[in-house]
């Protein structure tokens, strides 16, 4: 199991330092949380991870019940041994899958969509709609796999099931994803299909193993303080925040208000699936105490670099003759032995040295964000 401790609270905002502990380790939050989506985090070994000063993970349930199946994984002890990952590590529910293959995957957006301005009526989802390639019905949801076309069906007992022999410290409850299109009446009977799962969950869960119940209710201030109540009222273990989180930053830290305001405090709080450096501190002061997003990651295989001024991107020609580290300020190995116009070089060769290069690059540069806020928090200036 794992315990809490608020360690300092801010008194400038919902910002709290604390010491999250687990069978495989501590936890200091705030924290980032890479995705290891398929039990790696692309192009790095779990060794390297490690070096990023990285302090936990997210695998994905959904793609690993595909590939390679969690039998296989229990068969080998487990996932902290199959992939040699010795820290903690979460997995989540297959409820985003509900929303990234569902609604997502047919209006060609995700969940934090800013042009909504634009949407047209046909674009609303409302109640009662079906995304074309899976079925949500009031027991769980039926898939079609991506590998193969073989049906499939995941509802809170099955993911439960899957989590166990997956055999992560922390798991979620699983939930429907609602994509940020939905009318209120859909997200209304959304939100309660997810608050009935959440029961079932807790029922079906392994007791030694992290429940974190899941808060939805989208853009809508009531339904998202009635599922932090209702979420907050059951006796998880902690609580994810789902589901779309507004338009622009201004409005994704009043919805997060909404939500931390509610939720019991001396519980960990992990919001999903956002984690722009820009969106962690906002966060941070929000309430917030881990996050995980594929953006470091996802970026660094595009050829993008984060520094502390801004992105850049090593494939323009613009860097060729670039002598400079990626990041002067950054005292990763990466930035301490590599010019840009080496990476550039690479990139533009289409060598896959870089990918590592910068993935490692990003990783370290988010782990030292959150220690950067970690210490501001200490010092009183969040």
């Amino acid at each position: 199991m794992i315990s809490f401790k608020i360690l300092k609270r801010s008194s400038k905002s919902r910002a709290r330092l604390g010491l999250l502990r687990t069978p495989h380790g501590d936890i200091e939050t705030p924290a980032f949380v890479p995705v290891a989506t398929q039990a790696t985090v692309k192009v790095l070994n779990s060794e390297r991870v490690l070096e990023t000063g990285t302090q936990l993970l997210i695998a994905n349930t959904y793609h690993l019940h595909l590939r390679p199946n969690e039998k296989i994984i229990k068969a080998h002890g487990g996932l902290h041994d199959f992939m040699n990952w010795p820290r903690p590590l979460m997995t989540d529910s297959g409820g985003f899958q509900v929303f990234s293959l569902g609604f997502g995957k047919d209006l060609g957006g995700n969940k934090i969509t800013k042009n909504r301005a634009t949407w047209k009526p046909s674009f609303q989802v409302e109640g009662g709609a079906q995304p074309k390639l899976l079925k949500i019905g009031e027991d769980g949801v039926h898939f079609r796999s991506h590998i193969d076309g073989k049906e499939l069906f995941i509802g809170p007992k099955e993911s439960m099931r899957i989590q166990k022999a997956l055999g992560a410290d922390i798991i979620f409850a699983f939930d429907e994803c609602p994509p940020p299109q939905a009318t209120r009446e859909y997200m209304k009977r959304s939100m309660d299909k997810t608050h009935r799962w959440a029961k079932i969950s807790l029922d079906e869960h392994d007791p030694k193993q992290a429940l974190f119940g899941i808060v939805q209710g989208g853009k809508f201030r009531d339904l998202r303080i009635e599922s932090a109540r209702f979420i907050g009222s059951l006796p998880f273990d902690g609580f994810g925040i789902g589901g779309e989180f507004g338009a622009d930053k201004k409005e994704m830290s009043r919805m997060l208000g909404w939500v931390a305001d509610e939720l019991p405090e001396q519980k960990p709080r992990h919001l999903l699936g956002v984690g722009y450096p820009e969106d962690i501190e906002l966060a941070v002061r929000a309430g917030m105490d881990t996050f995980d997003c594929i953006t470091p990651t996802h970026y660094a295989r595009r050829g993008m670099a984060y520094t502390g001024k801004g992105m850049l991107d090593l494939m323009k020609r613009s860097y060729e003759k670039d002598k400079k580290p990626v990041d002067p300020a950054c005292a990763c190995v990466v930035c301490k032995t590599y010019t840009r116009s080496y990476i550039h070089h690479l990139l533009r060769a289409r060598e896959i040295t870089p990918l590592e290069l910068l993935t490692f690059h990003n990783l370290h540069f988010f782990n030292a964000k959150l220690r950067e806020i970690r210490e501001k928090i200490k010092r009183g200036k969040i």
